[in-house]
């Protein structure tokens, strides 16, 4: 008898290798559709990113080892914080200091981290986990997520100096920090994860906080509210600033022009925002009144920063002026750097806007800056990003008056905060139902992954126009 006579005959449905092969089938399925996602559209893909980090960390905030109690965290409550960590915001409906264990306030944090290298960055960090590779789409998604900063082939090296610049900005934050809690009689432990907390919270303009009352107890420290505002303004410049920073230092002449118009319009908003919030409450009793001059001038100062997208407070928002928290609405729908951890419509679109007009106004056929001409397609985005975000402000205001019965001033303020990922609060989201949660949970996501990408990924397909109508001008104005 052959050795081939003496084996029984295997069964035909018997496979010893089929758990490897449907566990390399569903591995071999995701990549697949991510790359397909990928070649499509990028800013499906970066949709995908978003929303697949939000579910995770929505299911790690529900473990009942996140909670304090040791329960189940309700599902509006666990998507509501882990969308506002995700998405950079600092809105809350419990305490992140007392409803969360240490476990809990980390995935808060990891969250934000994650959140904050931006809708464009995850996704090619995805297409780049899942294919092993980043292919010419997955590279055109990453230099886009960095402005064009760098060639085609250069984008592996910059998403290493995004990661890599924020954790350098974040831990010298961190250093900072740390010292002033341990002298304020925390633990070395506790102060070290405060430090960090903060430095990570602020640099992706986030707001949260561990404690329980915010850092209204540092209110007059500078040891701690300086590092906070500078963390805070250096992420609302971008990534793409930044890189420009390091590249070229303070040489104006070797900056483009992304760099120039949003290094620029964000001091001008800055020094205008600290100075009428000044104006505004320099008498209101409720807030600065009772201060003396330095420390008005600290909290206006500091207002200013975190209105742009910081998140964090000095004051009770329900204290303020109805003129302060119109200011507030503005400067906070204004937001920060393009590609950058602040929201709102960015700095660089009102830049675009306002030269636009003023070129109207003047009567040029062409909209001229610093020796450059801004493209006509550059103002279609702008004027969309514009009209798109006041659409998506307006309507979530509408269902939040329906759900809530609040004031508008309330709503609108929220609305607002929530779609420009600020996180400042009239502690109105604590008090809405599941159903009005869910609407800001929605908000802050589109707010954050951006009207030109949402647009884009709910496209059906990529039109290609291979005609052009002949020309009529209806009346403007």
């Amino acid at each position: 008898m052959t050795q081939s006579q003496s084996r029984s005959p295997r069964p035909a449905s018997w496979h010893p290798d089929q758990p490897e092969r449907e566990g390399l089938w569903i591995f071999t399925g995701l990549r697949d559709f991510i790359d397909n996602i990928a070649n499509t559209s990028p800013a499906r893909l970066a949709l995908t990113a978003f929303s697949l980090v939000i579910l995770l960390f929505t299911g790690l905030l529900s473990l009942p080892a996140a909670s304090a109690a040791g329960v189940v965290t309700p599902l509006h409550e666990a998507m509501f914080t882990a969308a506002s960590a995700v998405c950079v915001t600092g809105l809350t409906v419990v305490s992140t200091a007392t409803h969360w264990t240490f476990f809990g306030q980390l995935v808060i944090l990891v969250g934000i981290f994650v959140g904050g290298l931006g809708t464009l960055t995850l996704a090619s960090l995805l297409a780049l986990m899942v294919s092993k590779r980043l292919g010419v789409r997955g590279k055109l998604i990453a230099q886009e997520a960095m402005n064009n900063a760098g060639r085609l082939g250069e984008v592996g090296t910059l998403l290493r100096i995004v990661i890599t610049t924020s954790v350098v900005i974040e831990g010298a934050l961190a250093l900072a920090l740390i010292p002033r809690f341990m002298i304020l009689g925390e633990n070395f432990w506790q102060s070290v994860w405060h430090g960090v907390f903060y430095s990570i919270s602020a640099f992706n303009n986030a707001g949260f906080t561990p404690h329980s009352d915010g850092i209204v107890p540092y209110e007059t420290d500078l040891w701690i509210l300086i590092p906070l505002m500078l963390g805070v303004f250096l992420g609302s410049l971008g990534f793409p600033v930044v890189m420009v920073l390091q590249q070229n230092g303070l040489n104006w002449r070797k900056w483009n022009l992304h760099t120039k118009l949003t290094i620029q319009v964000s001091f001008i908003l800055l020094a205008a925002g600290t100075f009428l919030w000044a104006l505004m409450e320099w008498d209101n009793a409720r807030t600065i009144a009772h201060m003396n001059l330095a420390d008005k001038i600290i909290h206006s100062l500091f207002a200013s920063v975190m209105t742009r997208s910081g998140g964090f407070n000095l004051v009770d928002q329900n204290h303020m002026e109805s003129t302060t928290m119109l200011l507030t609405d503005a400067l906070m729908f204004a937001g920060g750097g393009s590609a950058s951890t602040a929201g709102g419509i960015k700095v660089t679109t009102i830049a675009v806007m306002f030269l636009a007009i003023t070129a109207e106004a003047r009567g040029d056929a062409d909209v001229k800056v610093y020796g450059r001409t801004i493209p006509q397609g550059t103002m279609r985005v702008a004027i969309s990003v514009i009209v798109a975000g006041a659409t998506l402000v307006s309507v979530s205001s509408f269902l939040l008056l329906q759900i809530s019965g609040a004031t508008l001033d309330r709503v609108l303020f929220e609305t607002i905060s929530a779609f420009a990922t600020v996180g400042l609060s009239t502690n109105l989201s604590a008090e809405l139902p599941p159903s009005g949660v869910y609407v800001l949970t929605a908000l802050m996501f589109m707010g954050r992954v951006g009207t030109v990408t949402l647009a884009a990924a709910l496209a059906l397909r990529q039109r290609s126009q291979l005609y052009h109508y002949p020309e009529e001008r209806p009346i403007i104005g």
